[in-house]
């Protein structure tokens, strides 16, 4: 129990910190409300916290630093607390879990396909150890699988789905593949070089999921939503590039920069008239014409 105790607090304490630096004694009454919640023991030494920081740099890659100046402690966010909110949503969700009495009764899950996570460590084991990687791979619109031989070279998430970034080693071409729709995963003792160094957060920057990676020409979009709506998408953004025009009670209107995708046009139209595109042109003939498809192909009652 000691060792889920430690945890718990590591995770409280990012928690605590994400939202505002604070001083160790504000910290310490955090911590102290959180163990009254969980029926825990947190009630810690000086020399412990110093210690749970730096267990939390090791564990969550998570920089906490004094500022002697206003006495409090802080994240040092560099950007890195990205990579690391996966991590903590999961350990957040398992604690959940572990306090549950009666799941059934007050957890509800989605019901979905597995999503391929299976694959993470033997992936990224590869990537790390420059190993290539077999697998079968079936594209949603395919009958039948395919078999591939690549150069793992990164893993991405993108709307809760985990992607494989390789290269294929005959064409040197870059793909991505879904690892919900991987199966017969093998991890060869042969090694590959890295022909040249690839940055995969660049080949994403611009993409709405993982289509058009690495395309070089994005599109300025500017779409306007109801107020209503607006608000979700404020809580929600569309995309990183996300930037907010107009706000007020009558109108949301943002501009994002991206590549216009299959799934991002889906996205638009999933809003329905609550949306309006106001840029580029192009993307408002697209979205007219696929509602007169729409409507065309409907039959009548």
């Amino acid at each position: 129990m000691a060792v889920k105790d430690s945890l718990l607090r590591y995770m409280h304490i990012i928690h605590k910190l994400r939202a505002a630096p604070a001083s160790r004694s504000d910290i310490m009454d955090y911590l102290q409300r959180k163990a009254e919640i969980q029926d825990r023991n947190f009630d810690i030494s000086e020399r412990t916290f110093k210690r749970d920081l730096d267990d939390i740099l090791e564990v969550f890659k998570v920089d906490i630093r004094y500022d002697f100046k206003r006495k409090v402690y802080y994240i040092d966010d560099d950007g890195g607390m990205d990579s690391q909110s996966s991590l903590l949503e999961a350990f957040d969700t398992l604690n959940m879990l572990s306090l549950s009495d009666g799941l059934a009764k007050h957890v509800f899950f989605e019901r979905r396909k597995p999503r391929g996570t299976e694959h993470l460590n033997g992936l990224l084991h590869a990537i790390r150890n420059r190993c290539l990687v077999a697998f079968d791979y079936k594209k949603y619109w395919d009958t039948s699988a395919s078999h591939r031989l690549v150069e793992p070279l990164a893993l991405h998430e993108s709307q809760h789905i985990w992607y494989l970034v390789a290269r294929e080693p005959q064409s040197g071409a870059l793909k991505v593949f879904g690892l919900d729709r991987l199966s017969e995963l093998e991890i060869s003792r042969k090694k590959f070089v890295l022909r040249e160094p690839v940055d995969v957060k660049a080949l994403f920057t611009y993409c709405f999921g993982v289509d058009r990676f690495g395309s070089d020409n994005p599109e300025v979009v500017e779409l306007s939503f109801d107020a209503h709506e607006g608000n979700y998408i404020k809580a929600l953004p569309l995309h990183e590039t996300q930037e907010i025009v107009v706000d007020n009670n009558e109108e949301l209107r943002i501009r994002l920069k991206l590549h216009i995708s299959y799934d991002f046009i889906m996205q638009i139209r999933s809003r329905g008239d609550r949306v309006k595109v106001l840029k580029p042109a192009s993307l408002r003939k697209e979205i007219i014409k696929n509602l007169h498809d729409r409507f065309r192909g409907a039959k009548p009652d």
